[in-house]
């Protein structure tokens, strides 16, 4: 299998010289194109800054973070964010939905905001609104929406563009047991037909299950 995210010897503090705590003591872990992985692990194990650093949202103190053969640890701000634009689907627990926007126009923000003409992706719009059964909301305002439909509208924003990888912290955290499932399944769904690496920091054995592996971080260290 080809590898798409290499981390290699990673280690990330947060805090003074005098009183700093170590959240990753030298992490190192591959995964492959096309993988579905879980990061599981207690509160402060390090898999939500492990996620955090995958993203380019943070830097490593020191080791690499490589994605598709590029240490994005030694990228400047314009080029990580040229690249996470390109590269990187985010979801999170909360769903960050411009309100007074519909579906579809929360859909198209991220390219419309990257300068490009949402009218050349009116299929792939159609298409991404019936994998995630939104096609008849699609001019709803998120507002009318139960939670889980406003997380597969952030889902359907992250996919749209065709990222290589999608990261997902606690994707389910503010879902009930019913609409989790139908998001994991949706994020399976995904994985499976786009062939989009889905990288996922969950605290639910159930979530994490639908995951092809699961790594375990216990106090920044991965537990074998």
């Amino acid at each position: 299998m080809e590898e798409l995210i290499e981390i290699k010897n990673v280690c990330k503090g947060f805090g003074s010289k005098d009183n700093r705590l170590e959240v990753l003591k030298k992490i190192s872990l591959v995964v492959n194109r096309g993988e579905f992985v879980s990061l599981m692990g207690a509160s402060g194990s390090g898999k939500s800054t492990l996620l955090y650093l995958l993203g380019g949202l943070d830097s490593p103190d020191s080791g690499e973070v490589v994605i598709g053969g590029k240490n994005i640890s030694d990228m400047k701000d314009k080029e990580i964010s040229a690249f996470r634009r390109k590269s990187l689907g985010f979801v999170f627990q909360f769903f960050n939905l411009v309100q007074n926007l519909s579906v579809e126009d929360n859909i198209l923000l991220p390219l419309v905001m990257d300068g490009k003409n949402p009218k050349k992706y009116a299929d792939k719009l159609t298409e991404i609104l019936e994998i995630t059964g939104l096609s008849d909301k699609r001019k709803v305002l998120p507002s009318k929406l139960s939670g889980g439909q406003q997380q597969r509208v952030s889902i359907a924003r992250a996919v749209l563009p065709e990222p290589e990888i999608i990261l997902a912290d606690e994707p389910t955290g503010n879902l009930d047991s019913a609409a989790g499932k139908e998001i994991m399944s949706l994020f399976s769904r995904i994985n499976k037909e786009k062939g989009i690496t889905v990288v996922m920091v969950t605290h639910s054995d159930e979530c994490a299950s639908y995951a092809d592996r699961i790594i375990t971080l216990s106090d920044g260290e991965i537990k074998e």
